[in-house]
């Protein structure tokens, strides 16, 4: 049966339960990059599932203070969806009705952050897929090891115990043991905590490490694993397209749903051996 909606991809993967390991179809949802231009400057690229892309634009300029009125936005189109991997994505255009009253050039400049949205500090498509080489690793870990790793997440998890409001980025070693925990409101910025305390200790490349974090698992957080040698990544919730995409080009096994002791595997499951 034909897929028509733009928000979902089928995958085949890997599902592992206690009755055994099969092959399945599987519903991901979509994650691609779009540019936001202004006046022809190239102000933002946000990571978004497709759809609704002109209020997302609408909502990004207002709340960044970029427009404050309705009339301030004279046109706002978008251009087709690019089909060559290096570009892959969209460019919504917005043309402002009194250009002279914002500094385009320093809108350029600006890297734009939220705990949210992404990697909406690039200012092109183009350089959202930075090229790092894939992970060079023979890390195999068991499923019975892996499945271990979530309620050891959750034990180690003091603040969110407490709060319920963090998200958690953990490394573990390929014995399944804890080696740093970092918690923040932002799932991106706690894993760049683990990496940088990582890369402070001088364990990078961390080719015999799992990630584990807390949440779904999206491409900007497959991309920094990729840059610190990460060859195998699990989530407690499901993975993106991309997320998918970038995995299985950088050689990283990719394991989303981690829990109730199962989980599915996107990517690479070779890493994974049945052994315990």
């Amino acid at each position: 049966m034909p897929n028509n909606d733009p928000r979902l991809e089928h995958r085949l993967i890997h599902r592992c339960r206690q009755d055994g390991v099969h092959e399945v179809d599987d519903p991901v949802t979509v994650e691609e990059p779009m540019e936001i231009r202004v006046d022809g400057h190239s102000v933002a690229v946000v990571m978004r599932t497709p759809g609704d892309d002109l209020d997302l634009t609408r909502g990004f300029l207002l709340t960044e203070g970029i427009v404050s009125d309705r009339d301030d936005i004279f046109e706002i189109s978008q251009c087709p969806s690019q089909t060559d991997d290096e570009s892959r994505g969209n460019v919504v255009d917005v043309i402002l009705t009194h250009p002279e009253a914002v500094d385009l050039e320093q809108l350029s400049r600006h890297v734009f952050t939220s705990s949210s949205c992404g990697l909406c500090g690039r200012a092109t498509i183009e350089s959202v897929f930075q090229q790092f080489s894939p992970v060079v690793s023979d890390l195999a870990i068991s499923q019975e090891l892996i499945m271990r790793l979530p309620d050891l997440l959750r034990s180690a998890q003091k603040t969110f115990a407490q709060t319920g409001g963090l998200h958690a980025s953990a490394l573990f070693n390929n014995e399944g043991s804890l080696q740093t925990l970092r918690e923040d409101v932002g799932r991106h910025n706690a894993l760049d905590k683990v990496i940088g305390s990582a890369w402070d200790r001088g364990w990078l490349p961390l080719k015999s490490h799992i990630l584990l974090v807390s949440g779904r698992i999206s491409f900007e957080l497959t991309q920094k694993a990729l840059c610190a040698g990460i060859p195998l990544i699990a989530g407690i919730s499901a993975p993106s397209t991309l997320a998918i995409d970038c995995a299985e080009a950088g050689n990283q096994c990719l394991i989303g749903f981690l829990r109730d002791r199962g989980m599915n595997i996107y990517a690479h499951p070779e890493r994974v051996s049945a052994q315990s």
